[in-house]
């Protein structure tokens, strides 16, 4: 450590000589050599604030992939890593400036503690004798004057001279010019001895009082003028005040005054620096602050109210989970949900195995107010689990199968069980398009079973099995439950505006039954048009929207902007900021007719197939739309987000890009003033398209209208098949899957390696 002290302070020595011999005057020039460190690291501050401003633009998307992925850290911290890297942002250039001042500031410390090597420029033999002749003075060992030796000398031969006269009469390496050299230097700066430590009741205490109330002069200006502490919160603005004010009044009291002096005069020289990196990149410039939604901070009370909410939350996870590994209790089936909104994709499976087993269903939630909590079906037991407790909750999982529709298994916090290896993971697709695209690379890598759709899941695995060489995965063919209680729903919609039509009163019980029910659109025969985006970062809402309306609004449409529902959930700043900028237009009907209405109630998805046209960007809601009631769909090309880079090694066209001709037309971003005109045309074909969506529908669906009955029927085997074995005293793991049998004899082959690394070597092995 000290060599490498010595080898800073040698050229910062130099820089301090320069500036001691131009002033000859020791507070002066730490003065001017402060004002010059500033200069040189300069553009290590401009850097710094570039990469600052950088940071500040980044913070919506920043608050984007936390909100995207709660609970998930480690896809927390790969997107956001991926982020910095396409933003060319480095945690490093941000502190680059704060790095540098601790070489500069051990360095000093190395010239401040030795003056006769770095301002005087003695030799060594000569700093030696010197050391040696003021320790004879003052009754020590060169040893005990410690690291301060050289200003001990220099103390000591201003005070008492005639000893260190003798030295340089020897005819030694000191002379008498070094001797008026020593006497010439001055370490004293408006009465206060630079040299010197500061002590209570010496005037050397006000070095470490201008110290801390330089800083915080610093935190207070930095607070409102460095672009990035001024987006940071109250309470930690003035934490870092307090710690900055502390640490330089601490600095400054025990070390000697110079020190004190230069970190002073550093915090006040900081102010202009800001005040020029502000002027040269001005976040005014690079930030538009107007426009940029960040997420609605809590009030102290809610925040009081969310921890209070937390610990109870806590105590009835502990419970759940307790309840959950109870010893002795049966789990032929276990569904993982990550929250209410999933329920949707298990609902068909539910009810049939329960229309047609007596299986239990044990029913994993991440979600406290899931609505599975409300059910009355004994053969359903819910069960709480948060997203931390989650990870080792996974690991001790003892159930024969899991269902879930999460995917990349094992490569976040979802792992497969570490008590059982020959649990049975089945992976339930949300959406009726493609796995290739949509779920990252390996997603479905270290699952057993896959419940497919269509043609397109089956060629999809085959493919990716054949191009990672991965072992076969159990492929059941079975329908999209959800499409069918779409269908069913839209043929009671269909009936009951028949039944309006033909005057029928009944006709508006019949449909009562599927929720609530607008008929003004339909009693008229105004277009309704739904906006209905993804929430994926460059969704409609925060990319074209304002673009998309300006085009629509005035043509004689109802048109429902009806986001997705995580967007309002966790954007509502953005929802907000939306609806404030079309208020006037909202709920009012123009000169042509048309309206404008922001649906954010999604109790009821009337609205959704009651339309004649929906408009979206990579949404699956067009698959559901269009198969559901043959209608078009109308697709704006907005960045498509590819989870997958190397989704195009697979010899087939995802069905996210070739369904967007089938089932209607696409329109770039950058042609939206013709939005209206393919509207028009779009709405005046309508009828062609039903025959021709009706035959993608068969082509690319297995089951339709049975959907639940291939899962189902594949689930209700596979426990029987498992409890037989069990009841004839065979072990259900001998019959695992290919995959779990893969993993075992992976395992197996690890531990023999393992072992033979560790066993001792026999005479002859090993030549």
């Amino acid at each position: 450590m000290e060599s490498f002290i010595n080898l800073i302070g040698a050229p910062l020595g130099y820089l301090m000589y320069w500036c001691f011999e131009l002033l000859r005057n020791y507070g002066a020039a730490i003065l001017l050599f402060t004002l010059l460190t500033k200069i040189i690291l300069f553009p290590l501050s401009v850097v710094a604030q570039k990469n600052s401003i950088k940071m500040v633009k980044m913070q919506p998307e920043l608050a984007d992939i936390k909100l995207r992925n709660i609970g998930n850290g480690e896809l927390i911290m790969q997107e956001t890593k991926a982020l910095y890297k396409k933003e060319h942002y480095s945690t490093v250039k941000g502190i680059l400036p704060l790095l540098v001042q601790i070489p500069l500031i051990l360095g000093l410390i190395d010239v401040i503690y030795n003056p006769l090597r770095h301002l005087l420029r003695f030799g060594k033999q000569t700093v030696e004798s010197l050391v040696d002749v003021t320790a004879d003075v003052l009754a020590l060992t060169p040893d005990e004057l410690g690291f301060g030796a050289e200003i001990r000398v220099l103390e000591t031969v201003q005070n008492t001279p005639e000893p260190f006269r003798a030295l340089s009469e020897s005819g030694g390496v000191f002379s008498l010019d070094n001797l008026a050299s020593i006497a010439s230097v001055d370490v004293t700066f408006f009465g206060i001895n630079l040299s010197a430590i500061p002590h209570f009741g010496e005037w050397t205490l006000i070095i470490p009082i201008l110290s801390a109330l330089s800083a915080l002069l610093l935190s207070l200006v930095q607070n409102r003028y460095n672009v990035l502490q001024a987006e940071t919160s109250f309470f930690a603005k003035w934490g870092m005040t307090i710690f900055l004010v502390a640490f330089s009044g601490y600095f400054a009291a025990v070390l000697p005054c110079g020190l004190g002096l230069y970190w002073t005069a550093g915090n006040l020289l900081s102010i202009p620096v800001l005040a020029l990196c502000n002027l040269i990149y001005s976040p005014k410039k690079y930030i538009d602050y107007a426009n940029r939604v960040m997420p609605v901070k809590l009030t102290r009370a809610e925040r009081r109210g969310e921890r209070i909410k937390k610990q109870e939350l806590a105590k009835r996870e502990k419970a759940d989970i307790k309840r959950f590994f109870e010893k002795g209790l049966k789990k032929n089936l276990v569904i993982y949900s990550e929250g209410s909104g999933y329920g949707k994709y298990f609902s068909a499976l539910v009810d049939y195995i329960g229309h047609h087993s007596d299986i239990v269903i044990h029913y994993v939630t991440n979600d406290p107010a899931d609505r599975i909590f409300e059910t009355q079906d004994a053969h359903i037991v819910p069960y709480y689990v948060g997203h931390k407790a989650l990870v080792s909750f996974m690991m001790k999982m003892d159930a024969d199968i899991v269902l879930m529709t999460t995917p990349d298994l094992e490569m976040f916090q979802v792992k497969r069980s570490l008590v059982r290896k020959d649990v049975e993971y089945i992976y339930l697709d949300h959406s009726m398009t493609s796995l290739q695209l949509v779920l990252r690379k390996g997603a479905l890598d270290h699952f057993d079973t896959i419940f497919v759709y269509g043609p397109n899941h089956i060629e999809e695995v085959r493919e990716t099995e054949k191009l990672y060489n991965l072992p076969p995965k159990t492929l059941v063919k079975t329908g999209y439950g959800l499409l069918d209680e779409l269908l069913a729903h839209t043929a009671a919609l269909e009936a009951h505006t028949a039944a309006l039509e033909a005057g029928v009163d009944g006709g508006k019980a019949s449909a009562g039954k599927q929720g609530a029910w607008q008929d003004s659109a339909h009693e008229t025969s105004i277009p309704q048009i739904l906006i209905a985006p993804s929430w994926q970062a460059d969704n409609l809402m925060d990319l074209c929207l304002d673009d998309m309306l300006h085009a629509l609004v005035g043509r004689g449409y109802r048109i429902i902007v009806r986001p997705h529902p995580e967007y309002v959930k966790r954007f509502p700043a953005r929802m907000q900021a939306i609806k404030n900028r079309w208020a006037a237009q909202a709920e009012t009907r123009d000169a042509s007719g048309g309206t404008l209405v922001f649906e954010t109630d999604f109790s009821s998805n009337e609205t959704v197939y009651q339309s004649d046209l929906v408009i979206t960007d990579w949404s699956t809601i067009a698959q559901e739309f269009s198969y559901a009631t043959k209608k078009p769909s109308l697709f704006i090309n907005t960045p498509m987000k590819i989870m997958n880079p190397e989704y195009d090694r697979l010899p087939l066209v995802p069905l996210d890009i070739s369904l967007r001709d089938e089932l209607g037309v696409s329109v770039d971003v950058d042609d939206l003033a013709r939005l209206g005109d393919v509207v028009d045309d779009l709405l005046a074909r309508s009828s062609e398209y039903r025959e021709h969506i009706t035959a993608v529908l068969q082509g690319n669906i297995y089951d339709i209208g049975d959907g639940a009955r291939g899962g189902g029927d594949y689930l209700i085997a596979r426990v029987k098949e498992i409890e037989y074995l069990r009841s004839v005293g065979k072990d259900p793991a001998r019959f695992a899957r290919p995959a779990q049998l893969e993993a075992r004899e992976k395992e197996k082959a690890a531990r023999k390696r393992k072992k033979q690394a560790s066993a001792p070597l026999v005479a002859g092995e090993g030549l």
